[in-house]
């Protein structure tokens, strides 16, 4: 079955419009995903390769996890219910901002979150075939030589700037 997503504008407000996922990705409406950039309490950043099985990008690796905001939903719970779907865990990912993301299937508005999470997750292995934790420095090395989805580069470009000046 197809998710739901709500059609937004060019400035993220909402047209109320409810549409298939598919349906917005195959004519390039504006809808809305969340994702957060799950780190441990040493600061190391997960990194996990999606399964062969997903339909969008199988095999390829991600900076973070999530998914398409659903109707009626807010980026941070959407993101909140895709680290439960996704790693097993319940937390409450911090919003860090948002940006019209051109890269991907689709353009989309793209909101990031951080979350501080446990090091010991259980991924659902329909939806991730490997995870592990890298350091900044081995994060930075891996996109230069591992297969990432278009968003973690743009995605991770973004967060770094953002914790960047934030220090």
């Amino acid at each position: 079955m197809d998710e739901l997503v709500e059609r937004v504008d060019d400035q993220d407000r909402l047209l109320g419009v409810a549409v298939g996922r598919r349906q917005a990705i195959r004519e390039g409406w504006l809808h809305r995903v969340a994702v957060t950039v799950c780190r441990d309490e040493r600061g190391r950043i997960l990194v996990h390769r999606r399964s062969e099985q997903v339909s969008r990008f199988p095999g390829l690796h991600e900076v973070e996890v999530g998914g398409a905001v659903a109707v009626g939903e807010t980026y941070e719970q959407a993101a909140a219910r895709e680290l439960t779907e996704e790693l097993g865990i319940r937390v409450l990912p911090r919003l860090l901002f948002t940006f019209l993301n051109r890269s991907g299937l689709s353009p989309h508005w793209l909101g990031v979150h951080e979350a501080v999470v446990p090091d010991a997750v259980v991924p659902d292995p329909d939806e991730v075939a490997w995870h592990g934790w890298l350091t900044e420095l081995e994060l930075r090395s891996a996109l230069l030589e591992w297969r990432f989805t278009p968003d973690s580069h743009e995605a991770f470009s973004r967060y770094s700037a953002f914790r960047t000046t934030r220090s």
